[in-house]
């Protein structure tokens, strides 16, 4: 008999029992700028293709103003070992003048201000606030998250918009910054999209798409 949608909250407990009370991301950085460029260059990357650009990067460009001041073909040359490579260094130079003029260097704190810079959608919006300023306006959802959320039965839909609304509806305001990291260590772990293994899963016994 197929088990029923469980429990957001014993659901949370369970993996936290697993990967920690406060996963982060396996972004590297050493400080908020480094955070924001690393996050603005992930998608479409894995965090292993996109630590390994950004650990000549952060030595080379130490600020914003370099990001903004640097010459494009250059910055495209240093971001190509990343997928779509061109797009995020014009998106990077254009958010870095952002950022710097408008916002006066700083990195803004709301959703709305976030989004307004080139190249950064909710995802990147929510994980900046979420890692860098410890400000949950949101969750994240990406590739592993929005699996995990579909097989525990918390939506349907395979659009990341609606997947982060539906699980807005579900979960706790004080979880929605580590909801999203520990369904990622799930997913990265045992929920993998091409091939799930739930006789490791910490979750085998109630998620309803489990095979146990």
């Amino acid at each position: 008999m197929r088990k029923s949608v469980p429990e957001i909250e014993r659901v949370l407990r369970l993996l936290k029992s697993k990967y920690g009370p406060n996963p982060h991301t396996q972004l590297k950085h050493r400080n908020n700028t480094d955070l924001f460029v690393a996050v603005l260059l992930s998608p479409q990357c894995t965090d292993k293709q996109t630590n390994n650009v950004t650990n000549g990067l952060f030595k080379k460009y130490r600020s914003f103003r370099d990001y903004a001041d640097a010459d494009i073909n250059q910055l495209s040359a240093d971001l190509s070992g990343l997928n779509y490579y061109k797009t995020k260094a014009r998106n990077l130079k254009a958010a870095s003048l952002m950022i710097t003029e408008r916002f006066k260097g700083r990195i803004p704190k709301t959703i709305t201000e976030l989004m307004e810079l080139p190249g950064v959608g909710r995802k990147v919006a929510n994980v900046m606030l979420n890692e860098g300023f410890g400000i949950d306006e949101g969750i994240a959802v990406d590739t592993h998250c929005a699996v995990v959320a579909r097989r525990l039965g918390y939506s349907r839909s395979r659009d990341p918009k609606k997947i982060e609304q539906d699980l807005l509806r579900k979960v706790p305001k004080s979880e929605w910054g580590v909801t999203s990291n520990l369904f990622i260590e799930l997913g990265r772990d045992t929920c993998k999209a091409a091939r799930k293994e739930c006789t490791r899963c910490v979750l085998q016994n109630i998620c309803p798409s489990s095979t146990i």
